[in-house]
């Protein structure tokens, strides 16, 4: 079977690191294009090249945007990830080398020399494929699929603003270029990512059993996981792992919704905040199918694949 051809946007970050974990394990990968988001783009680059180094991969790493297209972040997510994103374990430099053709231009190019090939995974904010879409707006016709980790479609947030997700919060415009540009394309949003979080007893056995890659996810994982325990999110959450499953494969999906979704750049309150039309009252055309539901099942066994844990 062909494996699944992808491009990355990312911004590195515990669980973008196990979503490209995955990509590694089932599928062939053109590109790491790297955003700020997590946290800031000096070491979200300096985590993409240490986890090309980890696989032994020769994959080029774009850097991108460093900051939002319009406003300051107003946070980021450094007190999950560690201050450098990756549990502040202390590795050492990577030896992968920082491509000097930056995500943006990369984005274009890439897709310009592969039309039709490509899927587009986006997990972190959508900053580099903002402006790709900016310098040229045919890129939607040469991408095979866009799957975005992003979103709460009702409302149940994880950042200040709180109908706001991390990933569209942090550049709302970004996402709204995005969501208008694109005529279809994947949504997994934060509130499927807690559905489908993995028991807590059950991942720690999987990280027992599986090879370097387990051992260095252990590592960079547990301050995330010291947080999560804090505020009562139950189990290991692992969001860009589950968009990455979709983009794998799409027919892991069990239950999903096609609606019309926009998002919100004015609110006091509610800046960042996707706005889905469930009930099809603005007539808007309903780009986003809506992840709902995967096969846990078939969701865990990819995650397994990619920890190195023996079948």
């Amino acid at each position: 079977m062909t494996k699944p051809q992808l491009l990355i946007d990312t911004d590195p970050g515990v669980d973008d690191a196990l979503a490209i974990l995955m990509a590694y394990a089932h599928a062939d990968l053109a590109g790491l294009s790297i955003a700020a988001g997590n946290v800031g783009l000096g070491h979200t680059v300096r985590n993409a090249r240490t986890l090309v180094d980890l696989v032994g991969m020769t994959t080029p790493v774009f850097a991108g945007c460093a900051m939002p297209l319009v406003r300051a972040p107003e946070e980021d997510a450094a007190f999950v990830h560690g201050q450098d994103g990756f549990g502040d374990v202390g590795f050492a430099e990577p030896a992968a080398a920082v491509s000097a053709e930056s995500a943006a231009l990369a984005l274009l190019r890439l897709t310009r020399e592969r039309p039709g090939e490509l899927t587009l995974v986006a997990l972190g904010p959508l900053t580099n494929l903002a402006l790709a879409l900016r310098l040229d707006p045919s890129l939607p016709e040469r991408v095979a699929r866009l799957v975005v980790m992003g979103g709460a479609v009702t409302g149940h947030g994880n950042t200040g603003k709180v109908p706001a997700e991390f990933n569209i919060g942090f550049d709302p415009e970004a996402a709204h270029v995005v969501f208008e540009a694109f005529p279809a394309f994947d949504l997994v949003d934060w509130e499927a990512t807690l559905r489908h979080a993995f028991d807590d007893a059950e991942f720690d056995g999987w990280l027992a059993a599986g090879d370097h890659r387990a051992d260095f996810f252990g590592r960079i994982v547990a301050t995330a996981r010291c947080y999560n325990a804090l505020h009562e999110r139950t189990g290991l959450v692992a969001a860009d792992a589950l968009a990455m499953a979709v983009a794998l494969d799409p027919s892991i999906v069990t239950r999903s919704e096609k609606r019309a979704v926009a998002v919100e750049l004015d609110g006091r309150l509610t800046r960042g905040a996707t706005v889905v039309d469930w009930a099809a009252r603005l007539g808007r055309p309903a780009q986003a199918n809506i992840v709902l539901e995967v096969d846990q099942a078939r969701f865990a066994a990819m995650v397994k694949r990619a920890l190195g844990v023996p079948d």
